[in-house]
């Protein structure tokens, strides 16, 4: 606009709120109240700035910096910022005394149209209270809506603005009020179930993006799948029904967790293995070669003589493939003597072992043993912690009956002893959850280990597996209990941890928990196995 004689430059700041709590007035409304009392003041408007949908607790929003910076130019273009009030410039105090000390530098003032504060002392100070009122009024509300927020989700209802992939939000009634919560959204969640069952499976992130790209699946902004698309379906527990609200919450108050706030898409045991696999291919724990690596064994066999490595190595194009030391294959015989080993002759050993020597009924039954013993434990800790609980709700309960015959017999006021019945029934609540939970271990801590048929049928599911999956499922099988294997010249040794017998293979069930037990017996093997070094044997070790 072109500025008319003897009137004062001005730019006009109008802004609404990011969560519009404290917009009492459109931005509409504010500018032309704005343009209303310039024209009754002698004020040329020469810009207007306007910023929707930001806090005004931050200084990073576009106009209001945009404002700034061309009040800070030789020739700023505007004498005053008028604002509907001091809370349209800004809700912290801090940012209120630095940038309009900066403007007054330039000798440019900031005028509320709505709250009087002049020059004079008085005014100054006025203006001072105001900002105070406004910043308390702001971060006394955010602690308002964060609390809750939290009341909310630890109700089981989702309070997040961005839904998760494979859910919808849906109303459900609270009261008088309806409240948001989720519901599985297919076919969105037949996708989340086939990403964790491809990664159950073994397969890597990147492979599991080809798939899905390749078949034309779009991701959830509706473009192509990334890996770190992928992962983060993978990692979030949402997928189990379980809700966590506030893990980033600047209070520094503890998250909360609704387990079952939800339908599930996927169970708790897949979600678990999977987790397992990330973070066993997680670089920090494994190099990503290893982790996509087409050989059974990468990542698992060392040289007992060197410590290294052994990695797989193809040859004559293909048509051979060994596991070599790295040693050897980078400083030559000289630095290690450490036997080559056909791929396939030497992986099929292995399997043979874990098959046939390690995954019996008799090393599952010495493990169930163990496993009922710390079954035991666990079972008197909770009995232990739930009598504890419970003697605490006898003793809150006792105190609250007081306050009541307090009360009833006394002059107190209700009014007077609500602050202490508040605290006493929210004390109340958490010892009833914690006492829930405890019983609830209680009730699933034992599982059917211990008869013949579970054992037997635990042995056979581990064996047949080994037999009937493909490569990659195998690959994951066996990384998740078979810690390490080193190799020296015509020796072997197997470390690993037992599966219990109720685990099943990573794409029929539970997740594999597992006890360290002895390897078996020496047994001898040689050069019909394709072992290019003297003859090759497991020996009897305690891992």
């Amino acid at each position: 606009m072109r500025n008319q004689p003897d009137l004062t430059p001005a730019a006009l700041y109008a802004r609404v709120s990011s969560d519009r709590q404290d917009v009492d007035l459109s931005v509409a409304a504010q500018l032309r109240a704005l343009r209303d009392y310039a024209a009754k003041q002698g004020h040329a408007v020469v810009h207007e700035y306007v910023d929707e949908a930001e806090s005004g607790r931050v200084a990073a929003r576009p106009q209001f910096r945009k404002m700034l910076d061309d009040a800070s130019r030789p020739s700023a273009p505007f004498q005053v910022i008028l604002v509907w009030k001091f809370s349209r410039f800004t809700r912290k105090r801090e940012h209120a005394v630095a940038f309009k000390a900066m403007l007054r530098r330039k000798g440019i003032r900031v005028v509320s149209i709505t709250e009087h504060a002049d020059d004079s002392p008085t005014g100054k100070l006025m203006e001072a209270i105001i900002e105070s009122v406004d910043e308390f009024y702001s971060e006394n509300l955010a602690q308002e809506v964060t609390r809750g927020m939290r009341e909310a989700a630890s109700r089981g209802f989702w309070v997040s603005s961005r839904v998760p992939y494979g859910y919808s939000r849906v109303l459900v009634p609270d009261g008088a009020k309806q409240r948001p919560k989720l519901a599985v959204a297919e076919p969105a969640a037949t996708v989340v179930r086939r990403l964790f069952t491809l990664a159950d499976r073994g397969q890597s992130l990147l492979d599991i993006t080809k798939t899905l790209n390749a078949e034309g699946i779009a991701s959830p902004h509706g473009q192509r799948w990334l890996k770190s698309a992928v992962h983060r379906v993978l990692t979030n527990e949402v997928y189990t029904g379980t809700l966590v609200w506030g893990v980033r919450a600047k209070d520094q108050a503890p998250p909360v967790r609704v387990p079952g706030a939800f339908p599930a898409i996927v169970s708790r045991d897949q979600f678990q293995r999977v987790a397992t696999v990330l973070t066993a291919k997680a670089p920090t724990n494994a190099h990503p070669r290893r982790s996509a690596s087409s050989y059974l064994l990468s990542g698992l066999v060392t040289c007992r003589r060197c410590g290294r490595a052994l990695s797989g190595q193809a040859a004559k194009g293909g048509q051979f493939a060994y596991y070599v030391c790295q040693s050897l294959l980078h400083r030559g015989r000289a630095a290690c003597d450490a036997p080559r080993l056909n791929a396939r002759h030497f992986e099929g050993l292995i399997v043979e072992q874990i098959r046939d020597r390690i995954l019996t009924a008799d090393n599952l039954r010495a493990l169930v043993r163990l496993v009922d013993a710390e079954l035991d434990g666990v079972a008197h800790e909770q009995r232990q912690k739930l009598i504890g609980i419970e003697t605490e709700l006898a003793a809150v309960q006792r105190r609250l009956d007081r306050v009541w015959q307090v009360i009833e017999t006394s002059d107190l006021e209700l009014a007077d002893a609500t602050a202490r019945i508040k605290a006493h029934r929210a004390r109340q609540e958490r010892l009833e959850q914690a006492a829930d939970e405890t019983r609830a271990r209680l009730s699933a801590g034992r599982a059917g280990l211990d008869n013949v048929e579970t054992i037997t049928a635990g042995v056979q599911d581990l064996r047949a597996y080994l037999r009937t999956s493909d490569r990659t499922e195998a690959k994951a099988f066996i990384r998740s209990f078979v810690k390490e294997i080193t190799v020296a010249p015509g020796a072997a040794t197997i470390r690993y941890a037992i599966p219990v017998p109720n685990s099943r293979p990573p794409d029929r069930g539970a997740a594999a928990d597992a006890l360290k037990s002895p390897v078996l017996s020496t047994v001898p093997y040689g050069r019909a196995y394709g072992i290019r070094t003297r003859d090759l044997h497991l020996e009897r070790v305690m891992s």
